[in-house]
């Protein structure tokens, strides 16, 4: 009887572990039927899956447009500063604030003389290179001297941007303080520091129009100075009758040079002419009156 349980429990343990196999074995291959396809079978050329590609292209799109924004959105201070030389300074001095004028700009300060001229104007920042160029191309204009300057302000206008908002925040508070105020000293001393913000907070706002308007207008000057026609002589003809002018004209100059000479002379001679005239003729007087005794005493 021992033996024949013995048996049938393991009977039973054989089956059992027979099941147990079969059933590893199927899930095993019902595993292996639902696997996804290799990587490497939807890889494409390039080396990514279409929408590792498509996603690249996007985000390399995104960076190209936040990296043109960002250049559109510097904020730049431009000056110039040209010379000119023109043969009419004050047709040019008109012309230089028209073209001005007509790219939306105005002219700041102007000084004009008969030979030189110079005016600073004032035009929109994205339109100061089509205006330069247009200086350029006037008609008997030359350009001696082209200068421009560009200075980055775009830190200290964000910089002056987060703080208007800090203070008109603070400012905000201290209103709030003063409608919560009860005792006259709480009132006057909130006051005083509402006034000081306040205070504070227009001068950060001048300053930020400033810069402003830095950037929104640029500054042009054009120096203009006279540049004369060349002067056309006219050849006169080699002939007797305009020998004889120059040499005419030669002669009274050569007079009259010699008249400023004597005239030049004149008063020294007088001076010191008289002076030895007399004193020569006194020399002589007396010389012969000595001679003249001598003479008689000789005389037998």
């Amino acid at each position: 009887m021992g033996r024949r349980v013995g048996l049938a429990v393991a009977a039973f343990a054989v089956v059992a572990l027979a099941g147990c196999g079969a059933d590893s074995s199927s899930s095993g291959s019902a595993a292996d039927m639902a696997a996804p396809v290799p990587a490497q079978q939807n890889a494409q050329p390039g080396g990514g899956t279409p929408k590792q590609e498509s996603a690249g292209k996007a985000g390399a799109g995104e960076a190209q447009q936040a990296g043109s924004s960002a250049q559109q959105n510097r904020q730049l201070v431009r000056t110039a500063t040209v010379e000119l030389r023109a043969t009419d300074v004050t047709a040019v001095l008109a012309q230089v604030k028209g073209l001005a004028i007509a790219e939306g700009g105005y002219s700041a300060q102007e000084r004009s003389q008969a030979q030189s001229a110079s005016v600073t104007v004032k035009v929109p920042g994205d339109r100061l290179d089509q205006v330069l160029e247009s200086i350029g191309r006037l008609e008997g204009v030359e350009v001696s001297r082209r200068e421009l300057q560009t200075e980055d302000v775009t830190e200290q206008v964000v910089d002056v941007e987060a703080r208007l908002a800090n203070q008109r925040a603070s400012v905000e508070r201290v209103r709030g303080l003063l409608d919560r105020a009860s005792t006259t000293a709480e009132i006057t001393d909130v006051e005083a520091e509402l006034t000081k913000r306040q205070s504070e907070l227009e001068s950060l706002q001048r300053r930020y129009e400033t810069l402003k308007g830095q950037v929104a207008m640029s500054t042009l000057t054009v120096v203009m100075s006279s540049q004369r026609a060349p002067v056309v002589v006219a050849e006169e003809e080699n002939n007797f009758l305009s020998a004889f002018a120059g040499g005419w004209e030669a002669l009274l100059a050569a007079f009259g040079w010699l008249l400023v000479v004597l005239g030049g002379v004149l008063p020294f001679a007088v001076v010191l002419g008289v002076p030895a005239f007399g004193y020569l003729w006194w020399r002589r007087r007396r010389r012969r009156t000595a001679v003249e005794p001598a003479v008689t005493a000789a005389t037998p």
